[in-house]
């Protein structure tokens, strides 16, 4: 198949993949006027500026500027790359991807094919440990299991299995017709000094690790007997495995959320607290497997749900790496919760030593993020000593300025008094002398300033071109040949609509196959505000935008004439030039005047 037809398929999937309907499929949309709103999915926002426009199918976050089409939207939101959001759009319209020949294209069938026999090979080694866990080889591996109160059917739930030896899974795969490139690649096998493929999770237990499409993309490994080698191990990154982009559990959290919503998802560190959480029957659980908390993996959980409890180990709450961890979850627009834990105890060994009910009642306790971070600070002083105590208080009133309201504020003082026996009048006192974080203001959008000189022609530009690109029926009749575009995204964006306008096949959304949804388009796209746009305003502001770029030319053509008049051999020469400047000079007072545009 040739581009043109790959991309006649691009268009027909754009026409049956409905882009609120596929954005709502994330994210709840509020219809208001023309189009749909909601918190951005991409940045933490309190007022809604994502706005999806049903028509001209595009959305545009105008606090961010993320923009694009309903496939830039899952490309984004599923953080996968182009025809992986192809490939999941056309699921969902029942379509088939073809293939075309395009040398971009066999780059892009290659590394698919690649990720393809990866994704098969990561499948037939998870197969092969789980049929390991079962063959009457096992007996460590089972025996651990039933120590940790996995039942069976669980263990199956997981995919758990077992690595016998350093030398079977190699031997499995190469008879599979996977390469030793391909196993090594893979991160399931190592090679050795001497060149020699063995099983990177060798006499391990095996938990594999599954992404949000089903797909094993890597595996974690229980070391059985005791030895100076790390307990838990897990596959290597690799093409199909980044750990800061991934969530344990995560494919069994969205089928939770798909069976009947999912009103919060319960964060522990490791895998085993992950299964044993699950076996007690706490199913909308998610492990981090020790990292800490990433962007990327706060995203992955906003998908899913607003709420989160933290539930790290006891000890958790002196590791200010991790802390820090959770605000990033804040940042992002979680709700964050945390679940103290008895010291030393993980959520494993509550639910050992006090079952499925004493985890409960840990769950029950858990605290809004800054009551934890307050409960962190406290246990790093001795507040019987007055020095110490005088170090807390200073060190607390840091984490009650970011308290969301006065009220949270005023209630946390009236703690840190009871706790320090310092008045509430001193503390707020001291309080006031507290350094403020920088707060960063989200710009409203708003049509440009006729009175701001500096930058006018631009402004003027980006709002005819805004209108122009969404089609508005007073720009329609609008030569854009004529105007002035020295920015290459205007050049661009202006060629596309005189395009679209000949062929008759007018679509806004079409932009993003020619430019990036960011940068100078998104500062375009920003002016479809609410009615911005909209007459009858917008109708004058928008002849007073031509006007502004006519004038520009006008100019431009005066004083290119001027100086052709300085070099002007003859007099007749002059005469001419002098008469296309006045001639120039009048139709320029005519626009400054208000004369037809």
């Amino acid at each position: 198949m040739n581009k043109e037809t790959f991309q006649d398929f691009i268009r027909e999937l754009k026409e049956r993949s409905d882009i609120v309907e596929v954005i709502g499929s994330y994210i709840k949309l509020e219809r208001r006027g023309y189009n749909y709103w909601a918190c951005c999915p991409f940045h933490h926002e309190k007022t809604p500026s994502f706005s999806v426009n049903a028509a001209d199918k595009y959305y545009h976050c105008f606090g961010c500027g993320a923009s694009g089409d309903v496939i830039g939207f899952v490309k984004n939101y599923e953080n996968v790359d182009f025809m992986q959001a192809v490939q999941i759009l056309a699921a969902r319209a029942k379509m088939e991807v073809p293939a075309y020949d395009e040398r971009s294209a066999e780059e892009a069938a290659a590394k698919k094919k690649k990720r393809d026999r990866l994704v098969a090979l990561m499948k037939d080694a998870a197969r092969f440990y789980l049929g390991n866990l079962y063959s009457g080889r096992a007996d460590a591996h089972l025996a651990y299991l039933q120590k940790r109160g996995i039942s069976p059917s669980t263990a199956k739930k997981f995919g758990l299995g077992a690595s016998l030896d350093y030398v079977s899974l190699p031997a499995h795969l190469r008879a599979q017709g996977y390469t030793a490139e391909e196993c090594a690649e893979s991160g399931t096998c190592s090679v050795t000094e001497e060149g020699r493929l063995i099983d990177a999770e060798g006499e391990r237990l095996i938990i594999p690790i599954i992404n949000h499409m089903d797909e094993v993309i890597a595996f974690g490994g229980r070391l059985l007997k005791k030895s100076d080698r790390a307990k838990y191990k897990n596959t290597r990154e690799t093409v199909l495995f980044n750990k800061s982009k991934t969530l344990y559990n995560i494919n069994l959290v969205k089928r939770e959320k798909r069976a009947g919503g999912l009103p919060s998802i319960i964060l522990v560190e490791g895998y085993m607290d992950a299964i044993s959480l699950y076996e007690a029957g706490f199913h909308g659980v998610a492990a981090s497997m020790g990292t800490s908390l990433t962007k990327e993996q706060a995203r992955l959980l906003k998908r899913y749900t607003e709420n989160v409890f933290i539930s790290y180990d006891g000890d958790f709450a002196g590791q200010k790496a991790n802390l820090r961890g959770l605000e990033i979850l804040k940042q992002e627009g979680l709700k964050v919760r945390v679940v103290p834990l008895p010291d030393g105890l993980d959520p494993d060994d509550v639910i050992k030593t006090q079952g499925r009910q004493g985890y409960q009642t840990c769950l029950d306790g858990a605290m809004p993020l800054i009551d934890f971070r307050l409960l962190a600070v406290k246990r790093k002083y001795d507040l019987t000593t007055t020095d110490e105590k005088r170090d807390y208080v200073a060190e607390a009133l840091t984490v009650v300025r970011d308290a969301e309201s006065a009220t949270e504020r005023e209630e946390l003082l009236r703690r840190l008094s009871a706790e320090t026996g310092v008045s509430v009048a001193s503390l707020m006192r001291d309080f006031e002398n507290v350094p403020r974080a920088p707060v960063a203001e989200t710009a409203q959008p708003v049509l440009p300033n006729k009175d701001d000189d500096a930058g006018l022609e631009k402004k003027a530009a980006r709002f005819v071109l805004a209108a122009c690109l969404l089609d508005k029926p007073y720009a329609r009749t609008c030569d854009l040949a004529a105007l002035p575009f020295d920015d290459p995204v205007h050049t661009t964006v202006a060629g596309y609509v005189m395009r679209a306008r000949r062929e008759g096949n007018f679509c806004p959304s079409g932009i993003f196959d020619l430019l990036p949804a960011d940068g100078e388009l998104a500062e375009i796209l920003d002016l479809d505000y609410g009615d911005n746009l909209e007459p009858p305003a917008a109708e004058k502001y928008f002849r007073d935008c031509v006007v502004t770029l006519r004038r520009r030319v006008l100019k431009d053509k005066i004083a290119s004439l001027r100086a052709a008049h300085a070099g002007a051999a003859t007099p007749d020469e002059k005469r001419e030039i002098l008469t296309r400047i006045n001639a120039y000079t009048k139709e320029l007072k005519n626009l400054s005047a208000g004369g037809n545009v």
